[in-house]
């Protein structure tokens, strides 16, 4: 009989260190493969879930067969777990194991020709051009509430200036497809440290996309403008010293939790009938671009994706635009 396996993994925070084996791994994709902080923490979990299964089975890591792997996978999947959740799970186990193999440690990888089930790959959702235009384009009174311990003077001051910095946001992420990241990643300009900087002289966006690629893009006219007049009321806010493009009441970098809540309350205020994230605006920019310009390649370089698949996704949004516009104008459109 099969031994009673856990329903979830554990966290595997500071307080759960992994085996002296395994940690050798997560730093073999830190600092050699560079994976976003993010994604390393996954695949901590995952690791602690694998090294929590091997021992309730009981089986030492070294002897996982496939058969043992299959039967994870399916008590993670009757548990609920999704299809890319189960991906991510596996993709950490097989990188493990493939290390394992090259460091010489591991003489077959079981994980290799174990695959997750097929994820339905929903259709990104991109505004309609004329409700980005209008998000892009709206510019607030700059009014907020007075605080306590705060002149009216300044309150409206701060008001205006956080007015001008969202409205830089918006227009900077529709104008260059910028992933969240990469924004908040933006300093106001090149230094060694920097992980992305703007040259409004030469109105263009140098950032730091996935896997420590950068890939600098242009700035249209209205968002040269829009951070024109958020760096003329910046050091309002900034605190000393601060090398961040956009910063919050406090003085500091911009976090992308903050970038969200901003942009869905500056939604709300344009009237969009929407809920408005920022990689929204990503896809909106990639839709658009590719509805305007039929230009495949050109939009895979500026959203810095590594493979033209990827990129493709935009092709049905296009096709799905084209449809409604047929529907609606073609007299022979409506045929039930």
């Amino acid at each position: 009989m099969a031994p009673a396996l856990p329903e979830t993994a554990p966290s595997a925070g500071p307080g759960k260190p992994l085996p002296a084996e395994l940690s050798g791994y997560l730093a073999h994709i830190t600092v050699e493969r560079r994976l976003a902080a993010r994604t390393v923490a996954l695949y901590r979990e995952a690791l602690w879930d694998l090294v929590q299964r091997a021992r309730a089975w009981p089986v030492e890591l070294l002897a996982v067969e496939a058969h043992h792997v299959r039967r994870w996978l399916a008590q993670l999947r009757d548990k609920g777990l999704g299809p890319r959740s189960l991906a991510l799970r596996l993709s950490a186990w097989r990188g493990l194991y493939r290390w394992w193999g090259r460091e010489g440690v591991a003489k077959v990888n079981p994980v290799d020709g174990v695959r997750a089930p097929k994820a339905a790959k929903p259709l990104p959702k991109a505004l309609p051009v004329d409700q980005a235009v209008a998000l892009a384009s709206f510019v607030g009174d700059g009014l907020t509430p007075p605080r306590a311990g705060k002149s009216a003077a300044n309150t409206q001051a701060a008001g205006q200036a956080a007015d001008a910095r969202d409205h830089a946001i918006v227009e900077l992420l529709y104008s260059c497809g910028l992933r969240v990241s990469e924004l908040t990643g933006l300093d106001i300009r090149a230094h060694p440290a920097a992980a992305g900087w703007l040259d409004l002289a030469d109105a263009t966006a140098h950032v730091l996309g996935k896997g420590s690629k950068r890939r600098s893009l242009p700035i249209g006219a209205p968002a040269v403008q829009a951070l024109q007049r958020w760096l003329a009321v910046r050091p309002s806010l900034a605190v000393a010293d601060e090398a961040a493009l956009f910063v919050g009441a406090r003085g500091q970098r911009f976090s992308a939790s903050q970038v969200r809540a901003r942009l869905k309350l500056r939604a709300q205020q344009a009237g969009l009938p929407t809920h408005v994230h920022p990689h929204m605006l990503r896809h909106s920019f990639a839709s658009h671009l590719l509805q305007s310009s039929g230009d495949l390649r050109a939009v895979q370089d500026l959203l810095g994706h590594a493979s033209i698949s990827t990129t493709q996704v935009y092709t049905k949004l296009d096709f799905q635009h084209l449809a409604k516009v047929y529907d609606a104008a073609h007299p022979r459109a409506k045929r039930r």
